[in-house]
């Protein structure tokens, strides 16, 4: 497991493809990177509406107390800067009408995920974080954008690229049946090459995070961990910020609930007998 020492030199970059897979994967790791002075910055590759599959079922929100229950309010509205920002409950609901966070059928609004995603940053001290792309014609078809183009962003010409950052780690999304995060974890491979001193720069440690979905995928695929970090101090952060993802809450029996998402932590903590943990696939490690 990564010690504290290690963990607090780090200079982190976390690339997610969509807001809330950074806090399936590693919202504890950011979480305590945080708390012992390392530096953490965070790309979001894409954001946009969103119609929930089976729409109108099985969707829950937060409350203050972390209970899931249906409400009447809730926005979110832009910011004078540009960016979203909670609304006055900081969290997005669902109407007595059978909408989800203000929209009709499970239709969840790009500006209602930024939204959530900046509460998350907030919530996590991140030191600074930015999206890529906010298109529908993008969103969830990452696999239809020429990898050159996502690599060139993630890269170089992001305004937190690889080459503006020169982050010590990397976490990146592990392969999975969704076609964004198979087409952005190659993209960030490609992108996390090795270079040459005076050349490329090359990221010290590269390492895919772990999803509640990685189950279903070919058997040749799984995700099989081999870095853990010990969690178990900021398991409460971790849910706490799932619950801010409030338009993506589903029912306990769901893979990616709260329910699921703490079983799945513990899970990993007692691969590694600690109370919980998030496990990685390390593709590069240079000490």
């Amino acid at each position: 497991m990564l010690g504290d020492g290690f963990l607090a030199r780090q200079r982190l970059l976390v690339i997610t493809p969509h807001a809330d897979d950074e806090t399936y994967g590693c919202a504890g790791t950011i979480a305590r990177v945080k708390a012992l002075g390392g530096e953490v910055y965070v790309v979001l590759v894409s954001i946009a509406d969103v119609r929930q599959y089976a729409a109108g079922t099985g969707h829950r929100t937060a409350t203050a107390n972390g209970s899931a229950n249906p409400s009447a309010n809730g926005s979110a509205s832009p910011s004078a800067n540009g960016s979203a920002s909670p609304s006055a409950n900081g969290s997005a609901n669902a109407s007595a009408n059978g909408s989800v966070n203000g929209s009709v059928k499970g239709l969840v609004s790009g500006q209602t995920r930024l939204t959530e995603f900046e509460s998350v940053m907030k919530l996590l001290g991140v030191d600074d974080w930015d999206v890529l792309f906010t298109d529908e014609r993008t969103h969830l078809a990452l696999d239809t954008v020429p990898r050159k183009e996502i690599v060139r962003l993630l890269e170089a010409d992001g305004r937190l690229a690889i080459d503006v950052i020169r982050p010590t780690m990397a976490l990146i999304p592990a392969s999975s049946y969704n076609q964004d995060h198979e087409a952005l974890y190659r993209a960030c491979v490609t992108a996390t090459r090795p270079g040459v001193p005076g050349g490329k720069y090359t990221v010290p440690f590269v390492l895919a995070y772990d999803n509640t979905s990685l189950f279903w995928v070919p058997e040749q695929s799984r995700f099989h961990p081999t870095v853990y970090v010990d969690v178990s101090d900021y398991l409460a952060v971790k849910l706490d910020a799932m619950r801010l993802h409030a338009s993506q809450l589903r029912e306990p029996l769901y893979h990616g609930s709260l329910e699921g998402l703490e079983l799945a932590t513990k899970v990993r903590g007692r691969e590694v007998g600690v109370a919980a943990a998030e496990g990685f696939a390390l593709l590069r490690g240079v000490f």
